[in-house]
């Protein structure tokens, strides 16, 4: 075991005392204290350790931490995760930038905490009130933060059917008839939903406008961020929207239904 121990460490003396033959190998060795003449493993290991010594401050601690947690954002899929990971890393460099004096290091970092601690608190609260949504609370408030605005007045058409579909809305003033079905749209129900599951990305009816009103909107684009970003969101919205359509089923079962009783209605008031 020993020998074979001194043959590795005269193997690497070796190709330590070939490197340091380069010029530029050279600098690097006088810059850490060695002579490059007269370099082993051993006297490189020892100075590599001293210097790993001399540096263990509190200030390099919590720099080494704030790595590792860093490393961590870059290995994280989710995105509640990744922000944790992100809030802790940022503190602890802003502790590193004020510990060590760095006054950029320590004001960047600490611009980053909020930041992050709001996109943290969006998305806890996004996934908050999906749950909720399942429960029952068909309220799309969770949403509005990630919305934007858009005012129709009476009689304008909002989208046919077989448009391209591109974007989901929210109904917050106003009346809205869905045509093909005669349905009221009142304020805070959804439209355009399943145009962003139905696979050509089409609309599946036309929506009027009967009454002055506004509507928040938000693109499929930013739909499929949220849902990679988190995917208990998207198994949570794809509950909420299958509890949209089976509501659409049952209504038109119930038209459907009204329809056959009024033709018999009829067709026994022939009879008689």
């Amino acid at each position: 075991m020993n020998s074979t121990s001194a043959n590795l460490s005269g193997i690497l003396d070796r190709i330590l005392n070939t490197a340091a033959d380069n010029l530029r190998f050279a600098k690097i060795l006088v810059q850490l204290g060695l002579d490059p003449n007269n370099i082993t493993y051993d006297a490189l290991f020892n100075r590599l350790l001293e210097i790993l010594l001399a540096n263990i401050t509190l200030a390099n601690m919590f720099a080494l931490v704030g790595a590792v947690f860093f490393v961590a954002t870059l290995l994280t899929h989710t995105m509640v995760p990744l922000r944790v990971a992100n809030m802790v890393g940022c503190t602890c460099f802003a502790a590193f930038g004020a510990l060590s004096g760095d006054i950029k290091t320590f004001l960047l970092y600490l611009l980053l905490l909020p930041i992050n601690g709001l996109r943290l608190h969006q998305m806890l609260n996004l996934v908050r009130k999906a749950r909720a949504a399942t429960a029952g609370d068909m309220s799309m408030e969770w949403l509005k933060p990630f919305m934007t605005t858009r005012k129709y007045r009476k009689g304008e058409i909002l989208f046919k059917k077989d448009d391209p579909a591109q974007d989901m809305l929210l109904t917050v003033t106003g009346q809205f008839l869905v045509k093909e079905i005669g349905v009221a749209v009142p304020p805070g129900r959804l439209m355009g939903e399943l145009g962003f599951l139905s696979p050509d990305n089409r609309r599946t009816a036309t929506i009027e406008c009967t009454e002055d009103g506004q509507v928040l909107t938000i693109t499929y684009e930013k739909l499929l961020e949220i849902y990679f970003q988190n995917p208990q969101f998207g198994y949570y919205f794809l509950v909420l929207t299958s509890q949209r359509l089976l509501e659409n089923i049952a209504r038109l079962e119930t038209i459907v239904a009204e329809n056959k009783a009024a033709e018999r209605a009829a067709a026994a008031a022939r009879t008689n």
